[in-house]
Formats: structure tokens, sequence, C-alpha cells
């Protein structure tokens, strides 16, 4: 068996896993590991929960709830409810979206502090592959994981304050401003610049690559195109950023094509980068590419109990990615021997109006994978929940001839909520005629998805072959 050296508290600590991060894929993992017996010491230099929480997915999701309240009081005439839409209140906006943080916040508090992990606040780093320094503390782990995250990244050249800003800052900005410019045309460029229009603001978005959300379907980003285009959001894609200036209260944007553009606010969305500098990491032997932390399919880094999970491991920046590694570096730890997680098959979900969301293949990938693909598009126009709630869009699928459903690809209103079906029909291999024989639900959305299968089974009622 093996010997616990106790130290006094203060100065040291001996655990069977020490996790750095306290965000998704940290948490997860200290959960976890401590519900399979084994003792966790998890650090955490901010807030318990990380970006996902107090900067990203929540936050945001809150205020896009808040853009969607804001079109429908707008939009009620067409309903037959006159409503009017009188101001956007941003205080207003933040106590709601801080609410609902702070309860979730509480929350997962309680359940560190119920497991019995010790939950150490404080600036932590490696030194050396097994030990963990926060101010005077050494934090000693058989095994030590690592949760350090990402930080929304600026370009060269691009000092961020003022009236330039990250996701982070525009989270808590106090008013509504008339002219946003939103640099990048991704996942969180798309839903801030969603947010901005629904409270009645003028967007223009700027993106270098030839379309908007470029690592979605190509079906897809012509879709959210032509619904930005009926929404009044300006997008210029294939142009390259040239820089910004500010000048009392506006910012003036140039373009490489010599186009100026002036706003009130320069939201730069041109990603996340990995949180990895001057924590020790390269010392303790670990190999760091670009800021990433590289690890092989099981998240062992090339140090032995050395482990990475979420933003910081190359690949989809996704919360809930990091959350099931966490899950699994528990697991793999306590000696449970998990399947390694499949990144195709996690779902993806785009919070703008209309709503993307995606699980498996694009048509492009299935096409180079496979060779001899089918692929099927069931528009929302045929669906009576569709029709009720006002939404264009529609379901794609890219199935292997003759084989199972290897991509699905919604957009439309909500559309996010009819991910789970999706990645299980992905996920579980089924073949079109598998699901086509599985009853939906009338009327909801979901039936769409259920259309969508029963034409690619070759039996289409609602829509045409």
């Amino acid at each position: 068996m093996k010997e616990h050296i106790h130290m006094s508290a203060d100065a040291a600590g001996d655990y069977d896993v020490v996790i750095l991060g306290g965000g998704s894929g940290g948490y997860a993992c200290a959960l976890r590991s401590a519900e399979l017996g084994l003792s966790v010491a998890l650090v955490e230099k901010g807030k318990l929960g990380g970006t996902c929480l107090h900067q990203g997915c929540i936050p945001t999701k809150a205020l896009l709830h808040a853009a969607e309240v804001a079109d429908v009081a707008r939009e009620g005439a067409q309903f037959g409810v006159r409503t009017t839409l009188e101001s956007v209140d941003m205080p207003g906006v933040n106590a709601y979206k801080d609410g609902v943080i702070s309860r979730l916040h509480k929350g997962l508090q309680g359940l560190v502090k119920s497991a019995k992990i010790d939950y150490v606040e404080g600036s932590g780093r490696l030194d050396g592959p097994h030990t963990v320094v926060v101010g005077d503390r050494r934090l000693t782990g058989r095994n030590v994981v690592l949760a350090t995250g990402s930080y929304a990244r600026t370009l060269p050249g691009l000092e961020i304050g003022g009236r330039i800003m990250t996701s982070e800052q525009a989270l808590s900005i106090d008013h509504v401003p008339d002219r946003v410019v939103v640099l990048g045309g991704g996942v969180i460029g798309v839903e801030f610049a969603s947010v901005f229009k629904s409270f009645g603001s003028e967007v223009t978005i700027v993106e270098a690559l030839p379309r908007l959300v470029a690592a979605e379907d190509e079906a897809i980003s012509k879709q959210l195109e032509r619904s930005f285009r009926k929404r009044k959001i300006v997008f210029k894609t294939g142009v390259r950023f040239a820089g910004a200036t500010q000048q009392g209260d506006v910012v003036t944007v140039s373009l490489e094509s010599g186009e100026t553009i002036e706003a009130d606010l320069l939201l730069v969305a041109v990603g996340r980068g990995p949180v990895t500098e001057g924590l020790g990491y390269e010392q303790a032997g670990v190999t760091v590419d670009r800021g990433f932390v590289p690890t092989d399919e099981r998240l062992r880094t090339g140090v032995p109990g050395v482990y990475a999970v979420g933003d910081i491991v190359p690949g989809l920046q996704l919360a809930h990615r990091g959350f099931a590694q966490g899950i699994f570096v528990a697991e793999e730890i306590a000696g449970l021997a998990p399947a390694p997680i499949d990144e195709s098959g996690i779902p993806r979900v785009t919070y703008c109006d209309p709503e993307i969301a995606s699980v498996g293949l694009t048509e492009a990938q299935a096409r180079e994978k496979h060779g001899d693909v089918a692929t099927y598009e069931y528009n929302l126009g045929g669906n009576g929940k569709s029709q009720i709630l006002g939404t264009q869009g529609f379901v794609k699928l890219v199935r292997q001839v003759d084989g199972p459903v290897v991509g699905v690809h919604m957009i439309g209103a909500r559309m996010g909520e009819q991910i789970g079906e999706g990645q299980l029909i992905v996920n579980w291999e089924a073949h079109p005629e598998d699901v086509a024989g599985l009853i939906h639900a009338h009327p909801t959305q979901n039936e769409a998805l259920g259309e969508a299968h029963l034409a690619l089974a070759g039996k289409p009622l609602h829509a045409h072959a």
C-alpha cells in the first residue's frame, strides 16, 4: 500500500491527483476523481467554473436569450400580439446574466465542497513533473492534470483597451453601442454580432476567410449569410484587417483593401489561445507546441503521470469537450480504462439567430474520408413547428453510400436543441433506415430530423426526393 507522507498542511500535500485549473476540464476531473475515491487537490487562480461559467458559454448565452426576447418584443405584431420594444436596459440585462452565473457558481462550489476536494485558491505553476506550487504551498501528486484553459486572442499590433475589446470586456458593457465592428466571423464573432443586432446596433463583421463560420459545412455558411443579410447584419468576407485607431469616442478600422469603417466599438473575436506560458510546463519536460500541449489519444503528455485536458490540447475548443476529457482522465487514473473520445462525435452549437448545430463530418470531410457519400437537405419550410416559430433553415445529412450517417448539420431557430438526437445517430453509426423507423412527435422541430432520415432512406413524405 502506498504510504502517505504528511507534512504540515500549509507546507505540502500529497495527493493521487493535483489539477491545475478549475474550469470545465479541471473541475470535471476533480469531481469524477473524488467520486472514484482518489485524493484530489484542485488549483484555480480565478473563479471556480473558469471561462465557460464566468466569461464564456453561460454569460454569452444569457445575452443571446435577452436578444431573443428583444426580437420577440419588436416583432410581436407578426404573431398578432402588439408588443413594442421600448429599450434594451443593459444594466438590467447584466443583472439577469450575473444572477444566472451566480446561482451556477454557488451550486458548483457546493459540489466541490461536498466532494471533499482540497480546493486551493491562487496562481499555481508546475515545479517538476509531480509538484504544483501555489504561493508557499507545494502540492505533490502521483498524477498531475494540466487544465489551464484559454484566453481571448488579439492580433499583433492591436491593443485591447478603451473601445477595442474582446468578448471578456464586451460581456459587461453598460450601454448598447450604435455601431459595432466585429473582427472575426467564427463562432464567437457571429454570436456577438447577433446579440448586438438584436439590441439595436448596426453591425459589420470582418472575416479574412472566404465565408462565415468556416469550420461548418459550406451549405450552413451560405444559409447563415442569407439569414444575416435578411437581418441587415453587414459582413465582409475574404478581407484582411490592417489596423485600428481610437480617437475620442470613435474607433476607425482599416482594411488591407484601403477601406475604413467607423464604429463605437470594435469587438475582437479572432479565436482563443492556450494559457501555458510561464507555468513551468517546458521545464518539467512537457512538450509545448505553439502554446498548446499535445497529447496522445489517452490525453497523456510525454511525461509519465502528467495529463492535459481542455482548450490547451489541440482540437475543438469547447467546454463540453474539456468536461468529457476531465472525466476521461479521472477514470484513466483510477484504472477504469475508458474508451478514447472521438473528436468528430462531439456536438457543436453556435447560438446566434439562426442557431447552427452540427456533429460528425461535413460533406467535404466525408468525401475526403469515405469517397462515396450521399447527402440530403430537408428544408424547415416543410416543418409545422418551424413555420409556427417563423424560422428558416434546413437539416442536412451526410451518409456513406449504403452506410451510416456520418454528419448531421442543422440551421434554424432553436436547432441547438436537436443536436442530442443528432449526436446519437452519428455516434451510434445509425443508418437512415434505422432512424426512419422511429416516430418523431408532431408538431416539433425534431420531426425535421425524422423527415430528413425518411427521405434519405428513400421514403420522403413531406419532402421532395
